[in-house]
């Protein structure tokens, strides 16, 4: 089973909002997810970011790959 780390789009029409989710590779964008790990707000000034950091530590070390997206999130916001 592969995990990816990954935004799942909550929010109205033209007003975004993600979680970051750690979920099955296969599963849809608004699946269920394995686990919530954290947040963004993009409509913010500055985007609002919050995550979990022992959490996705402890899912990187299993093996779960983040998008492309996340990783930039990761490295941003948590260094």
């Amino acid at each position: 089973m592969a995990v990816k780390l990954k935004l799942t789009r909550l929010g109205s029409k033209k007003r975004p909002f993600y979680r970051v989710v750690a979920a099955n590779a296969e599963t849809r964008r608004d699946g269920r997810p394995l686990e919530f790990l954290g947040f963004y707000n993009p409509m913010t000034k500055p985007a609002e970011v919050k995550l979990d950091g022992e959490k996705i530590k402890a899912w990187l070390a299993k093996g779960a790959e983040p998008t492309d997206t996340v990783r930039a999130l990761i490295k941003e916001h948590m260094a």
